[in-house]
């Protein structure tokens, strides 16, 4: 079944330190530029999946009209992302982030994205209207986004817009602390779930909503509601998905990891986008799990992406 999958929020170029431990705090060799934005690892991956079957992805954003936008938008387009609704802005910057792995396996982020081209998103009206017109099926957020206040409303105002019109919404909750810039971020986290069909939070993610709560608990809560799919992404330990009628536990395949970034979006992306094609939970999970387990295994967040057949290869 062909179907198209839109997405709206921050591009990046990302910046890879080669020292551990430093926090971006102390000089060392950084590698990139890579194409990045939680938003754009997701809908590259799913215009990858999706072309598969004859499907479509068509993403809402902005870069600078630089070089580092041009590393973006070529690597989109050449993977079959819908550029149409992705502004070119002059005389402002791409928007970046740059990282720094501990070796306790935690990462150290610093963002610029409320004061670049990745916070100048195309009007509310102009971005549903193009979504309409080509007939997403999902609309998926980040709750990266949201830490920026002009970003957030336009996401949320999207949500209310496109549920109200039939469109299913994918949110992963995708809580950053360095992006969490006042109050109003939890509560839009919030009212986008409570609107979401798709649900698909991290461990730590988790944590932060529902303290001290079994995935039992609270995803029974969502799928009383208006959630169809609940997935608790366990990283290095599997997956756990649920929807109405069962749940589906797996494990994560045991490879080497090299960057473990972007490996969440790409693993939401996959499932997603073969959900919406109408695959069943248990082997849209699988892939899907096959998919974060390719994207683990290279250095930058979007380099890892693939399509269906190299994911059919891991899953087996």
């Amino acid at each position: 079944m062909s179907v198209v999958i839109g997405a709206i929020g921050e591009l990046l170029v990302e910046f890879v330190c080669s020292a551990k431990d430093g926090r971006n705090l102390v000089a060392a060799p950084y590698v990139g530029p890579f194409p990045s934005g939680a938003p754009g690892i997701f809908i590259d991956q799913a215009a990858r999946v999706a072309r598969s079957f004859g499907g479509r992805a068509v993403f809402a954003g902005a870069v600078g009209d630089d070089a580092f936008g041009q590393v973006i938008l070529r690597r989109l387009v050449t993977d079959g992302v819908d550029p149409s609704l992705i502004r070119v802005v002059p005389g402002v910057p791409t928007g970046s982030a740059f990282v720094s792995y501990n070796s306790d396996g935690s990462r150290d982020f610093v963002f610029n994205i409320g004061h670049s081209a990745a916070a100048c998103l195309p009007g509310l009206e102009e971005i549903a209207a193009g979504f309409l017109a080509a007939g997403i099926a999902v609309l998926h957020i980040s709750g990266s986004m949201l830490g920026d206040a002009a970003m957030r409303a336009a996401g949320l105002a999207l949500c209310e817009r496109l549920d109200a019109a039939g469109v299913a919404i994918s949110v992963d909750p995708n809580i950053r602390a360095e992006l969490i810039a006042d109050a109003g971020y939890m509560d839009a986290l919030m009212r986008i779930i409570d609107m979401a069909d798709y649900v698909l939070p991290s461990d730590a993610d988790a944590d932060v909503l529902w303290p001290g709560e079994a995935f039992a608990d609270w995803s029974a809560r969502l799928l009383a509601d208006q959630a169809q799919v609940v997935v608790l992404k366990h990283g290095d330990q599997g997956c756990i998905g649920r929807d109405r009628t069962g749940q589906v536990d797996l494990p994560a395949h045991k490879v080497a990891v090299v960057d473990p970034t972007g490996a969440g979006d790409c693993f939401c992306a996959t499932l997603v986008t073969l959900l919406a094609a109408g695959q069943g939970l248990a082997d849209a999970l699988a892939r899907a799990n096959a998919a974060g387990a390719l994207a683990v295994q290279k250095l930058g967040p979007m380099e890892g992406n693939s399509g269906l057949a190299e994911i059919d290869e891991v899953k087996g």
